[in-house]
């Protein structure tokens, strides 16, 4: 039900009968406190008693409403996101502070509600949106209404995802609190929110102007020539450094928040803290700042053109991001341009905004009467069949979850259509079949030039998402709202020149994993799910660039010169800046030499939004540094890969390699794949950060449709290409446990297997210098113990040698410190030993020496005869390998439910006639800590229903649907590239 066109006289008449309303603020920021005075206002002025419990100051309140029907009960029952900075939630830390806050008080605080409810005889209670509050209300008989555009399960949810799976309780909790109330009244530029069972869309609630522009302007001594933007990023003080230089002639900044003692140039002036910002509104041009529900509301219904720099992890944010730049109000800022001053393209282009919200505005009045109404009784029903958007609300939350970059459209489409259809139909799998088309030298209004796209759908699929992005470049296309990525794509090319494609696939670690970095045997599969680029090389006179470029050029008094412009497609569902650039020129110091890797390590850190972009750029400066390559025109990237991130099947290899592929393949250079995957492992270990080893890189690159590619990782030598056999098949199950190989676990797991190569090398010293003669080296040749003495990788150690000779005086850990004094450096390039802290050693140094020996006899069995003894076997070693990642501390709950449910599969008793098991082993992949499984199965029907079932077992469990990755597509190298242009009409 929509309540948009009710006139604001007629909406919230003096009651005949007074009202005790009980109004819960979550303790998330002023934003849900200045929404709630609005509403509180209203109800007040109908002569109704109105307690407010929250966190946030009194002035937010008692400047608009004196009345001694306000009643402020300082009482903080959630907290919301911790906050690492102004523009940075600590996943980890929301997660432990709620539960600390609302979790371990649980039942002290249900009974001093229900109480403190019942004594002030509370008529209806109302949450913005204190889970809690509503669970009270329905122990004390009261009915609960939440108001709100997000909750805080959506919000959880995703924290949840990256923190593991042992907080998932705090969301369940809070979804179960929601569903006591009676609806919902829904804010615009909503989250999904399938915990509520019915719900009522109503206008913005902002608070109102008081004073005109001139009067706000005559008060603060501003000219009306001057220029005046909002400095305005909530509470958070963050120490900004403000310079005179960062705003354009002529312009002022008033500045919300700042500290006390801080000192501003002239051209700023600090604001009180509790000024009443909707009036500073009325007097300003434009506004900048971080985005919530506060800001964007009051920008979009004042139509005050909106700067905006992005928040990392908090979800709230694309909703209303797109809301805002739907409506034409929003310009995005760059973390890095903001921190450096460089503000002036984007004020100038807020300028040229018209923002046209056309929704109501009245919202505090509508809320205001719906409540009234509700607490005597009258019923409000919605228009909407709950069923169905409950349903779409949880398909749209999945679909956040799940983070599937890739798709040009995070959600179904189906969910931006009239929602009075309710009939759905299932999209169908994105298998990766010939197309009947994908024979055709064109696509779309493409035609290619040079190169084959081997059949694949996926390609086909890309080459037409590029047509359609060429037609909506024309001026004369009727589409005039698009997402930002997808316009910022569509004026990315010059449609007339050649772009060259490449793709590259990410991978399925079948055997091998986190000993690719001690030179084991590894065996890895191409997966299905790929990664595609398309580059284009242009004059630096004839490139296209963006405002801010522009006026970046200008700064510096240069003429056109080389610049890098990227566009990440999926952005939205990852919450990142889908757009980076950069001038080439960055890259290189000291005249014509690339900038260390360091130094592009911490350029690339500067802002976690855009830090995406080193896996892409960085392939341009490893070009540089290691080939020598120059790079005198510009270059436009887009990047669009279907790999899910955080799933353990190599997504960045698939970046890196794609990127580089195709960017080699725009200037003539000819990189052999093995090449190739080396140096992008570069700007995984060196730019990014990542101490990964080369296995992903190398099969994204060198790996081939169907084939296991058998490689030794001393450092990069492909010993052959394994055909699957036809009754054997291999499935991917992804935990939905977030891995990363930037994370604590695989790095110090990495420290401690150098630490234990470099004291059994030390061992080995001793031992051949030794000329005592004792028994004690009896039977150790001296040539042996001196060989091992320089021991380059731990997996040319036999299992029998380790435990013979060096297992006994290995440690089970050590502490940093220690080992620094003892033995000095560890030898790893890509890892730092930090002393402070206790490093695990004999499991991590096992592994892999075992491990090796277990890949070596899995490729060995692969060629064996057919039978169940083969299968039981195989499947027996992945088992191992699994238990011995636990082992190292890189095991995770979600994975080792996964493996666990494969060996029940795999046991229990069937009905079948057929008893024999279809379903054989399986193994945490990759670098552990969570990610995804490997099983082994027998290629048949049943197989794949019973991985069908173990998926549903996994939900039923966890509340989680794993993604399950299935069958094979071929690397960078066996694709090449595609060469396209325009076809002129």
């Amino acid at each position: 039900m929509r309540f948009d066109e009710m006139k604001e006289e007629a909406l919230v008449a003096v009651s005949r009968e007074q009202l005790v309303f009980a109004y819960y603020v979550t303790g998330h920021g002023f934003g849900h406190a200045t929404r709630v005075v609005e509403v509180v206002r209203h109800l007040v002025a109908a002569g109704h008693e109105v307690h407010v419990v929250t966190g946030a100051p009194d002035f937010v309140f008692t400047t608009e409403i004196q009345s001694p029907n306000l009643h402020i009960r300082k009482v903080l029952l959630d907290c919301g996101a911790v906050q690492a900075d102004a523009l940075t939630v600590d996943r980890l830390a929301s997660l432990e502070k709620y539960h600390q806050t609302a979790v371990v008080p649980r039942a002290s605080i249900l009974a001093t509600e229900v109480e403190w409810l019942n004594s002030i005889k509370a008529d209806l209670v109302v949450s913005d949106v204190v889970p809690v509050a509503c669970r009270a209300a329905a122990d004390a008989g009261i009915r609960s209404v939440c108001v709100t555009n997000f909750s805080w399960d959506f919000i959880y949810s995703e924290y949840v995802m990256a923190a593991g799976h042992h907080h998932r309780s705090i969301v369940w909790q809070i979804a179960e609190d929601y569903s006591h109330c009676v609806f919902l009244l829904r804010l615009p530029g909503y989250c999904p929110m399938p915990a509520f069972r019915d719900v009522i869309d109503v206008p913005l609630v902002v608070r109102r102007i008081h004073k005109s522009r001139s009067e706000v302007r005559k008060e603060l001594g501003i000219g009306e020539d001057v220029k005046v933007v909002i400095f305005n990023f909530g509470g958070q003080p963050a120490g900004w450094n403000l310079k005179q230089d960062c705003l354009p002639e002529g312009w002022l900044c008033l500045v919300c928040g700042a500290s006390e003692n801080q000192e501003l140039p002239p051209n700023f002036m600090k604001l009180a803290k509790d000024v009443y910002t909707p009036d500073l509104i009325a007097a300003s041009d434009c506004m900048l700042g971080k985005i919530g529900y506060g800001t964007v509301s009051e920008a979009l219904a004042y139509k005050l053109p909106f700067v905006f720099v992005r928040r990392d992890y908090f979800n709230e944010e694309p909703f209303l991001r797109n809301m805002l730049e739907y409506y034409q109000g929003g310009v995005e800022m760059i973390r890095r341009d903001l921190l450096t001053g460089k503000w002036k393209p984007y004020l100038e282009r807020a300028l040229t905004l018209s923002p046209c919200y056309d929704q109501g505005i009245n919202g505090g009045q509508v809320v205001a009467r719906i409540l009234q109404d509700t607490a005597v009784g009258k019923k409000h029903t919605s228009d909407k069949l709950s069923g169905a958007r409950r349903l779409r609300d949880a398909i749209v939350l999945g679909y956040q979850l799940q983070r599937a970059p890739g798709r040009d459209v995070g959600v179904p489409d189906w969910y931006s259509l009239s929602e009075k259809e309710i009939g759905v139909r299932a999209k169908s799998p994105t298998a990766l079949s010939p197309s009947p088309s994908s024979k055709s030298s064109c696509v779309g209004d493409f035609e290619i030039v040079s190169g084959d796209m081997q059949g694949l759908s996926d390609t086909m699929a890309f080459l037409k998402s590029l047509s359609g992005l060429a037609a909506s470049s024309d001026v004369n296309s009727p589409e005039k709202r698009k997402l930002r990525e997808r316009a910022a794509a569509s004026a990315l090319f010059n449609w007339e020149d050649d772009i060259f494609v490449a793709r590259a696939p990410g991978r399925l670690d079948v055997m091998g994993g986190i000993a690719d970095y001690s030179g084991s045997l590894v065996l890895q599969m191409p997966i299905r799910e790929a990664c595609h680029v398309a580059v284009q090389r242009n004059n630096p006179m004839r490139h296209k660039l963006w405002k801010h470029a522009q006026a970046r050029q200008l700064d510096k008094g240069q003429g056109p010169i080389p610049v890098l412009q990227i566009v990440s497609f999926g952005s939205e569902l990852s919450n990142r800046a889908p757009t980076f650039d950069m001038d080439l020129s960055d890259l290189m110091e000291g005249g014509d030499q690339p900038i260390s890797y360091h130094k592009a390590n911490k350029f690339f850190s500067q802002d976690p939004s855009q830090k995406w972009a080193a896996y892409v750029a960085g392939t341009i400066l490893v070009l540089m540094t290691e080939l020598g390559v120059r790079f005198t025109d510009s270059i436009s990237i887009l990047v669009s890969s279907a790999v899910p991130e955080g799933k353990g099947v190599s997504s960045s290899a698939s970046v890196e390699v794609a990127t580089m592929s195709a960017i080699a393949a725009a200037h003539g250079l000819n990189i052999e794949p093995r090449e190739l995957a080396i140096l992008c492992q570069k700007v995984e270990n060196h730019i990014v950060g990542a101490p990964c080893g080369v296995m992903d890189q190398m099969t994204s690159a060198c790996g081939e449709a169907n084939k296991l590619l058998a490689m030794v990782c001393q450092p990069a030598e492909v010993k052959e290409l394994v055909t699957i056999p036809t009754h054997i098949r291999f499935w991917g199950l992804d935990s939905g446990i977030r891995h990363s190989i930037g994370g604590t676990d695989y790095g110090s797991v990495r420290v401690g297997t150098y630490m234990g190569r470099k004291m059994i090398k030390s061992q080995a010293s001793r031992m051949s210098s030794s000329s005592d003669g004792s028994d004690e080296y009896e039977g150790h040749s001296i040539e042996l113990l001196k060989s091992e003495a320089s021991l380059q990788y731990l997996c040319n150690f036999t299992p029998h040698r380790y435990e013979g000779v060096y297992a006994k005086d290995l440690p089970e850990s050590i502490t940093g410190d220690e080992f620094l004094k003892k033995y000095g450096d560890h030898n790893d390039k890509v890892t730092v030993v930090d002393p402070k802290r206790s490093y695990s050693v004999k499991a991590p140094t096992r592994h892999p020496i075992y491990e090796n020996f277990r890949v070596e006899a899995f490729k060995a069995l692969l060629t064996a005869a057919k039978t169940d003894e083969q299968l039981s076997a195989l499947g027996e070693l992945m088992y191992q390998c699994h238990y011995s990642y636990g082992a190292c501390g890189l095991g995770s709950d979600g994975t080792d439910r996964l493996v666990n449910l494969v060996q029940e599969m795999q046991h229990r008793k069937s009905s079948h006639d057929d008893d024999n098991s279809s379903l054989f082993g399986a193994k945490i992949t990759g670098g552990g800590s969570g990610g995804s499984v490997c099983v082994i199965g027998r290629n048949c029907i049943r197989s794949s229903q019973e991985i069908l079932e173990i998926q549903q077992r996994y939900k039923a469990a966890t509340g989680y649907l794993p993604i399950i990755f299935e069958g094979s597509s071929p690397g960078a190298g066996k694709f090449g590239y595609l060469k396209i242009r325009r076809r002129m009409n």
